[in-house]
């Protein structure tokens, strides 16, 4: 490869921290903890029930990585949750340092690594504008130059002399964004920012940074667990699983790879207690387990309807939740999302009977997310919600298109 042509290489990285050792409280709380474990004592931070038996034993977040992106490509970053693809684009950013192993840049990096990075609350929209321009070595005449198209993107022009403490999270990523796409730099770093903006916007975003690369040359590494972002996006992507890169290649290989090994084997018996939740949910209820009734595997003929037992406990009763289940296929495109009318829980554990039709269910492999909701076509509050919980697969022909997204919605969840 041509050495002229790389914008991006690492070899041998590794990044080791210790479990537990630092856990984000104040320097105060810190500090009592310290103190306690010179005299012998029990942490006084310390949560009620915590496992301290792995605290300070090492975590290789990151081990092994080698990768080389050129100057012009758009590659995708996907994986589970803790795979390691922030820990990646934080050592890309140098918020942090390899353990081991070298990293080498050639560009100037602007990197959107969560909503508000980089912005000081205190300041307006456009002082924070100078400011971001300013790091990134920018003189004033050249910030100036970018102003108007800056502001005109981020499409909160009104605001932009407002603190940005007072913007709403919204805004936030619009004019972050913004200054991340127009500002001078060779290298963007994204990071699973696009989901608070509008869909509109997120669009918008997408082909800006279509452009950065396809007209200007500029690199992006684009982490997302939105796999119709990525496919738009990316031309390359790689799978991150356990801090190692398992896959680095083809976008579509890339999704299909990542979504068979988020769900493994196929099951008819679900443990839904011990899934990953990509949100922070409340403590009123969790869902324990999916069991398929009357299968051995989760394979079903056209007409036949999805039948289960859903095992949930609550910790207080709930008036009318609702049950939501979501079919995406295995390219990542939604089929449409179906609900319950509303029914009440009781406190304890309930085995709640579920049938669904799935008729006008095309041929192929899907994958369902599950989750009960409160007030769910108002408010949509998730009591508990579980991102591709299993994996269905309906044989024969289609009796009905489903080019439509949406028409699997029409369906109505039976519960008892």
């Amino acid at each position: 490869m041509d050495e002229s042509n790389i914008a991006i290489r690492l070899s041998g990285v590794r990044k080791q921290y210790r479990l537990g050792e630092i856990g984000g409280k104040t320097l105060q709380a810190e500090l009592e903890s310290w103190w306690a474990k010179r005299r012998g004592l029990e942490d006084p931070n310390r949560r009620l029930g915590a496992d301290t038996s792995k605290i300070g034993q090492p975590f290789w977040a990151l081990d092994g990585i080698d990768l080389t992106v050129t100057r012009g490509e758009r590659v995708g970053i996907i994986g589970a949750n803790g795979a390691g693809k922030s820990t990646l684009l934080k050592l890309l950013c140098r918020i942090t340092a390899p353990t081991e192993g070298e990293i080498d840049l050639w560009g100037r990096v602007s990197s959107m690594l969560e909503v508000g990075t980089g912005f000081h609350r205190e300041m307006t929209g456009r002082e924070n504008i100078y400011m971001n321009g300013a790091i990134l070595g920018m003189s004033r005449a050249e910030i100036n130059a970018r102003m108007d198209d800056i502001i005109a993107f981020s499409e909160i022009a009104e605001f932009i002399d407002t603190p940005v403490k007072r913007y709403s999270s919204g805004m936030f990523v619009k004019l972050a964004f913004s200054v991340a796409a127009h500002l001078t730099s060779e290298i963007m770093i994204m990071d699973e920012v696009l989901s608070v903006g509008d869909m509109a916007f997120q669009q918008k975003c997408l082909d800006r940074m279509r452009r950065a690369a396809e007209d200007e040359g500029r690199t992006v590494l684009y982490v997302s667990h939105n796999m119709a972002t990525i496919r738009r996006l990316c031309e390359r992507c790689i799978v991150m699983e356990r801090g190692r890169i398992v896959f680095d290649g083809d976008t579509e290989r890339a999704i299909a790879l990542y979504m068979e090994r988020s769900l493994g084997d196929n099951a008819v018996d679900i443990d839904l207690d011990a899934a990953e939740r990509g949100r922070e949910l409340t403590a009123r209820l969790r869902m324990l387990r999916f069991r398929l009734t009357d299968k051995d595997t989760p394979v079903y003929q056209r007409g036949e309807p999805l039948r289960g037992t859903l095992t949930v406990r609550a910790s207080e009763p709930v008036k009318g939740a609702r049950l939501r289940l979501t079919l995406r296929s295995d390219s990542d495109v939604g089929l449409g999302t179906a609900w319950s009318k509303p029914f009440d829980l009781d406190a304890g554990e309930t085995g709640l009977p579920v049938t669904l039709p799935l008729d006008g269910v095309e041929k192929g492999v899907f994958y369902a997310s599950i989750g009960l909701y409160a007030d769910a076509l108002a408010q949509q509050t998730a009591l508990d919600h579980v991102t591709r919980a299993f994996r269905i697969e309906v044989a024969g022909s289609p009796r009905w298109s489903t080019s439509a997204y949406g028409y699997f919605g029409l369906h109505e969840i039976g519960i008892g």
